[in-house]
Order: structure tokens, then sequence, then C-alpha cells
């Protein structure tokens, strides 16, 4: 007869058990004001943003990510280009 405390998992139940207790604490919401090092609470300052951008500058920042975005692409093909390479080439000569 199985006692009270078997989960289907012989000669590791009490491993399991601990691990699937710590797994279930895990996922529970807790009060972060106990862990905090000071009593300021974590809320945001209530209130609105007045800075306005103009268009230049929402043209000039649109035009910045896109030159990065386009070197980071450039950068990542040429970088998977030599890693495809040098493959082919292993196994080309081997």
């Amino acid at each position: 007869m199985r006692g009270r405390n078997y989960n289907g998992l012989t000669g590791f139940s009490s491993h399991a058990a601990s691990m699937l207790t710590s797994l279930k604490n895990n996922l529970k919401p807790r009060n972060i004001d106990r862990y905090k090092s000071s009593s300021i609470s974590a809320i945001y300052k209530k209130g609105s943003i007045d800075k306005k951008a103009s268009p230049k500058l929402l043209t000039e920042i649109r035009e910045k990510t896109i030159r990065e975005n386009r070197v980071r692409r450039l950068k990542n093909i040429i970088i998977l280009s030599v890693i495809a390479m040098t493959f082919f080439l292993i196994i080309r000569l081997s």
C-alpha cells in the first residue's frame, strides 16, 4: 500500500517534491516592499511628460535608427557568410 506522500516518482520523491514546491513558490506573486532597502514605494511619478519633439528631430531619429539597423544587418550578413563559407570549405576539403 502506498503512503500519503507517494507522488509517482520512485526513488526521487523527496527531491522531486522539493523541486515542485520551489517551482510553485516561484510562481506566487510577492510583495516587493519587504525586499527593498528603503521605504520609498516603487510607483512611478504621476503626471504627464510635457516634452515635444519637432518633426525635424523625429526624422533625424528615424534616419539614425534606419542607418543603425542597416549597419547591424550588414554585419550579421557578413559574419553569417564567413561562417557558412568556413563550414562549406571544411566539408569540401575533408
